[in-house]
């Protein structure tokens, strides 16, 4: 009787994490047809990659016109756009901080604390939709959320931003020099999207192990890699950000947010946007590249480290109690996902 109860768990063992890769498989399939039916890119960074992985490298290059790019870098660390010169874009998405400020909830002007974690601005042109939530399709529409909400940059409307830019003859200069018309609400998200298009990491040990550099990974972070699949990881961090292009409820095993406690709106996810209850808890998956970067993880902030973080998801999203040597290399391999920024590591 015990050998035949050892026999059944052997091959549940072996089964299930062929059910799951399956299953990835289609997922797979599905997300690309709907990326590419249901949401274009504003700015087109995607590019067609063949490789029998659900993981794809990040291009080792993209083309933007550098005017643009420099505009909008100067924009992105100025506190000008806020309305009382005190918040710049940077001062949530710290390009020395691997694209975040490494606290739980940001800080907007006059101190209030915002809702939501910061998540990176690197590779960001790569998500299918913008914000936790997604209630921006595009980098473009992304600009008006924290350009307008009250605890974060202030303002009433894109006159009175334009209006300061107007009163910087520096400003006034490079508009002129980079848009025939000046400086117009739709050319500023467009340098500042274009900037932010520039915040892509190419090149990290992973995508040259993809790329076919077998000696890019070390074996334990094969090991780790080859765990992150059969455990299921992949099924949501897939694609070329390891995320960043489906919506999932936090908790699908267990309630996360009942053992946590003290919900707020902000944890009812994509509901927010929709008021459809299936959407309650539900949240864009993030990227996970550089992800060693971007401590305190969730979009509540409340893991703060990414040993922690592994085993919430193992618990919470796939039902299993994960031994401290899978959490290890699973680790390592997660390690491997930090790319170069401007040609040096980040």
């Amino acid at each position: 009787m015990n050998d035949l109860i050892f026999n059944l768990n052997l091959k549940r063992r072996y089964i299930i994490p062929i059910i799951i890769f399956l299953v990835v498989v289609l997922l797979f399939w599905s997300l690309n047809h709907l990326i590419t039916e249901e949401s274009p890119p504003i700015i087109k960074t995607q590019v067609k990659y063949t490789s029998t992985e659900p993981i794809n490298p990040l291009p080792k290059t993209l083309d933007l016109d550098e005017n643009k790019v420099s505009l909008g870098d100067k924009l992105f660390h100025d506190p000008i756009l806020s309305i009382n010169n005190t918040i710049s874009c940077a001062s949530c998405h710290a390009l020395n901080n691997g694209g975040t400020d490494g606290i739980p909830k940001s800080v907007g002007i006059n101190g209030q604390i915002l809702k939501v974690n910061s998540p990176t601005v690197f590779n960001t042109s790569f998500n299918f939709r913008q914000f936790w939530d997604g209630r921006a399709d595009n980098l473009r529409d992304q600009i008006d959320g924290p350009i307008f909400a009250g605890d974060e940059m202030g303002n009433n409307n894109w006159l009175e931003v334009i209006d300061r830019l107007n009163q910087s003859s520096e400003y006034s200069s490079l508009f002129q020099e980079t848009y025939p018309d000046g400086i117009t609400e739709d050319n500023i998200k467009d340098s500042l999207s274009i900037f932010e298009t520039s915040l892509y990491t190419p090149n990290a040990p992973f995508d040259l192990y993809l790329r076919g550099n077998e000696n890019a990974l070390s074996e334990e972070e094969k090991q780790g890699y080859s765990l992150f699949k059969s455990y299921g990881c992949v099924t949501c961090h897939q694609g070329i950000l390891l995320g960043g292009n489906m919506f999932q409820t936090f908790g699908i095993i267990k309630d996360y947010f009942q053992d946590r406690g003290n919900v707020t709106k902000a944890d009812l996810g994509r509901f927010n946007v929709t008021g459809n209850e299936r959407d309650r808890y539900s949240f864009k998956v993030p990227t996970l590249r550089n992800i060693i970067l971007t401590s305190p993880y969730f979009h509540d902030g409340s893991a703060k480290t990414l040993d922690e973080a592994i085993k919430i998801m193992a618990k919470y999203q796939l039902g299993i109690e994960l031994s401290q040597k899978d959490t290890d290399l699973i680790l390592k391999f997660l390690r491997t996902l930090t790319g170069d920024y401007q040609g040096e590591a980040l």
